[in-house]
């Protein structure tokens, strides 16, 4: 590695898949700024990763996304009671993990992307004496007020945030506004809008008609959630379209929705996992999926309108992205599964509103976020790094 690249870890967990994409996005932007001819970036899943313990906590998560949405809001509130982030129990469990990844890369900047994690490398950095050498940033994925508590310690160096109401959320729990500065979310520049030649493409790629209105229907990284159910109610539809189901890690589902497709009365392609939902998302002229915080701003970046799950109430941390979707007009919330297909049937109607759909997701996006991220991060690494990049 050259001596004026910098080493950077950047923290996070697969607790649904929007900080995992964090995490890659960030990764990315540091290898396109800094273009070293070796490996400077490390990231770790700090949560499953450091014990049994909290790996089935992970788990947990995991399985009530998939399988029962509409107890989140009970796990959200146990876990912000609970505060397990800040607990001795999962601290000496799990420091012993973390530490050993910290001393054996030796980074000049952590990056978490996770709010269970700034608090044990926070207290890391204080046991080794290197609080004052060592930045702690957080990049936070959840872009609207009412998330998670543990996002905020008075150990990080520098926050960043999506807008000024997650600027005001931190506030709220306590973070010095001097800490605080807004960059846009983590989004991956392949997300982005195409013309409709390369939208064509994209269709043709998955055997679709270029020329078709396309339904994307998004179940997640983990594939589950209420999209199954409201795909079910689609398949049933007699509707002039063809649609995109991506099924996710959950084979099950993806078997099902195979089977689902032979039955429906227009074109259905089913998709296991992707790593290029950003082709997806382009291919497609509306897309139907819970509200994640990150996957919803990947959608907006492409200029793609959305039909969200409002079946059950969002989890809190999401509530606010529903709150501003519904009220820029770049989205349709669904309150009733069965509501699927007259909702399609309108915007294949009323083309007028569909553009205007398309039109209000200009703007809810920040240009080049991901650059921002990374240039506000390069702005606090250690003198020669900040030094050399300056002259470069």
């Amino acid at each position: 590695m050259h001596q004026n690249t910098p080493k950077v870890l950047i923290i996070s967990s697969d607790t649904g898949g929007g900080h995992r994409s964090a995490a890659q996005a960030i990764s990315e932007g540091f290898e396109r700024v800094w273009k070293s001819d070796s490996s400077f970036v490390k990231i770790i899943k700090g949560v499953e990763e450091s014990h049994h313990i909290t790996d089935k906590l992970v788990n947990l998560y995991n399985w009530t996304l998939k399988n029962k949405q509409h107890w989140m809001k009970y796990l959200y509130w146990a876990v912000n009671k609970i505060r397990p982030e800040t607990r001795e129990f999962f601290m000496k469990r799990c420091i012993g993990f973390c530490r050993d990844q910290f001393e054996k890369w030796c980074p000049h900047v952590v990056v978490s992307v996770h709010p269970l994690t700034q608090h044990i490398f926070a207290r890391i950095l204080r046991e080794l004496n290197l609080t004052d050498q060592v930045p702690l940033v957080t990049v936070v994925t959840d872009p609207c007020y009412g998330f998670w508590k543990g996002w905020a310690c008075d150990d990080v160096s520098l926050y960043l945030v999506a807008n000024e109401d997650a600027k005001s959320q931190l506030v709220d729990y306590g973070v010095s506004p001097d800490k605080i500065k807004i960059s846009g979310m983590p989004v991956n520049p392949k997300f982005r809008e195409v013309d409709e030649i390369d939208a064509q493409n994209a269709r043709r790629v998955y055997g679709l008609d270029p020329d078709k209105f396309t339904v994307f229907v998004n179940a997640g990284w983990i594939g589950g959630g209420n999209i199954p159910q409201i795909f079910r109610e689609l398949v049933r539809g007699e509707l002039d379209v063809q649609a995109i189901f991506l099924a996710g890690k959950n084979e099950e589902l993806r078997i099902e929705a195979e089977r689902l497709a032979k039955n429906a009365k227009f074109p259905v392609k089913v998709i296991g996992y992707s790593d290029e939902i950003e082709k997806l998302m382009q291919s497609a002229n509306v897309m139907v999926s819970k509200l994640g915080g990150l996957t919803t701003f990947e959608a907006l970046a492409c200029r793609l309108p959305i039909i969200a799950d409002a079946t059950t109430p969002p989890m809190p941390q999401e509530a606010g992205t529903v709150q501003l979707l519904e009220k820029k007009g770049a989205g349709i919330l669904l309150k009733n599964s069965a509501d699927i297909v007259p909702t399609i049937k309108g915007l294949l109607i009323d083309r007028d509103r569909y553009s205007r759909m398309k039109e209000a997701t200009v703007g809810m996006t920040m240009p080049n976020s991901t650059e921002q991220i990374i240039r506000e991060i390069n702005a606090i690494l250690p003198h020669p790094f900040t030094t050399a990049k300056a002259a470069a």
